[in-house]
């Protein structure tokens, strides 16, 4: 017989939930790719005009990658108060936090108005959207995860994961209209303002819908077991049950040292897989800007419209992935993307460097949908990987730690290789590189799939101190 936490949940509310988590991400990643489109399109003049093109771009990519630096603080924190308070509260915050820091970006001074300090200010809001960020993906996957059944975690799970996609096509749509309905000059002096401050509607109804889910039931039976610990911790001062019991009650206050006593293999399996995802993303998505306008000379709309096409194809290609990964497991959908995107990543370019709309359509969407193979299945493999008391920690730290080494850097290092070498081969090898570290880390990780979320060890329990924190899955797998 399942637990009621782990039985399947009412279609209604389980819909109910997804929607808030989809909306919710798809405002949050509106907002955080907005400004990395920006960033390749005009902040160079706007915020650094006294630099060449190039260099301009570079530092406009710097404050870009400062966003990612702020996730995994956001991680820590948001993860520490989602596994102690609940995943909702927190997500309200997180949406509050970056839907206003993206609108105060709306109202920002340029350098020509207030000088280096403009630079200065915008840098401070990047943080604040990566702080909000960190603390969002994790939150917003396991209300779905901790609401649905084993049996179709994958395909549920992978609807928060559409926000992205959903996210980049609506930036990019709002863009792509802006530059084709306004000249270059009132797009430079006003129009860029617009994206940016229509996110302060998009945020309220974020709020209103996500206020209306209930707290995740996985949870909340996680936080009964958790006092009831604690009570007993109290209670047994003496003897090696009480030590026990003590130790598991400090543990479950303090979800990070939990996470790295008992889960930090999780955490690392969790930053490699996340390697070539968050690589080839941005370079596909954001680079790919700089590469087609600035190295190629093509025009912005041409490339604006392939990545607006592709993501509608990217979104309508996870929830696929996701229930092929709850066929075939986590682990081959995850490898597939990977081995798919290293191989992908020398005619990505060759097709983008025939300059013909078509190629950059199939380059992007191509590999946009084996990014979908990898991004799908990564909701449901990291909330498996960890017990509830510490999940929250446990899959923001493993996602937003290997942001700074992988999403963080990647447009500035690709941008940098194609300024020092002339072209895209160095750039190409740095995708590759990432797809290998990805395939070892994801090879060496255990299937999780049909994993019973609410039985997976928590810390202190015989099953952890043994090193498994899991529960086997059907057939021993």
């Amino acid at each position: 017989m399942p637990s009621p936490a782990s039985a399947p949940p009412a279609p209604s509310n389980l819909r109910r939930v997804v929607t808030a988590s989809l909306i919710g991400t798809t405002i949050e990643w509106y907002d955080f790719f907005l400004y990395g489109s920006a960033a390749a399109l005009v902040f160079d003049k706007l915020f650094f005009p006294e630099s060449d093109p190039l260099v301009g771009t570079l530092l406009a990519f710097l404050t870009y990658a400062v966003g990612f630096v702020a996730r995994p603080v956001g991680a820590l924190v948001f993860g520490h108060y989602g596994d102690r308070l609940g995943r909702k509260k927190l997500l309200v915050i997180s949406l509050l936090m970056m839907g206003g820091a993206t609108f105060a970006i709306g109202l920002l001074p340029t350098h020509a108005q207030l000088g280096s300090a403009a630079a200065v200010l915008l840098t401070v809001l990047r943080l604040v959207q990566g702080f909000a960020l960190g603390g969002e993906w994790g939150g917003a996957v396991l209300l779905v995860s901790e609401h649905g059944d084993a049996r179709r975690r994958g395909f549920w799970a992978s609807w928060p994961q559409t926000g992205a996609p959903a996210g980049q096509l609506l930036a990019t749509a709002v863009l792509a209209v802006l530059t084709a309905v306004l000249s270059e000059e009132a797009f430079v002096s006003w129009g860029w303002r617009v994206p940016f401050l229509l996110s302060g509607v998009l945020v309220l109804v974020g709020l209103w819908i996500r206020l209306s889910v209930d707290e995740s039931p996985v949870f909340r039976a996680a936080l009964a077991k958790a006092e009831a610990r604690r009570a007993a911790g109290n209670a047994g001062n003496a003897g090696n049950a009480g030590n026990s019991k003590a130790a598991a009650a400090e543990a479950e206050t303090m979800p990070l040292l939990a996470v790295l006593r008992h889960h930090w293999r999780d955490v690392l399996i969790a930053m490699g897989a996340r390697m070539a995802e968050n690589i080839s993303y941005y370079v596909i998505t954001a680079f790919v800007l700089v590469y087609g306008t600035k190295h190629l000379d093509l025009d912005r709309q041409t490339v604006l419209n392939a990545v607006l096409i592709a993501s509608a194809v990217h979104f309508a290609a996870i929830p696929v992935w996701g229930a092929l990964s709850d066929r075939w497991g986590r682990k081959p959908v995850y490898l597939l993307g990977a081995a798919g995107i290293g191989l992908w990543a020398f005619p990505f370019f060759w097709l983008i460097d025939t300059e013909s709309f078509g190629a950059v359509l199939l380059a992007v969407t191509v590999g946009l949908v084996l990014h979908g193979a990898m991004y799908a299945p990564q909701a449901a493999f990291f909330s498996e990987l960890f017990a509830t008391r510490v999940r929250y920690s446990g899959a923001s730290i493993g996602a937003q730690f290997s942001s700074v080494a992988a999403g963080a850097p990647a447009p500035l290092i690709a941008t940098a290789l194609l300024a020092d070498f002339g072209g895209s081969t160095p750039v190409a090898l740095y995708v590759i590189a990432a797809a290998l570290l990805t395939l070892l880390a994801v090879g060496v990780a255990k299937e999780t799939r049909m994993r019973d979320l609410e039985r997976i060890g928590e810390p202190g329990e015989p099953e952890k101190a043994e090193g498994s924190g899991r529960v086997p899955s059907p057939g021993g797998r």
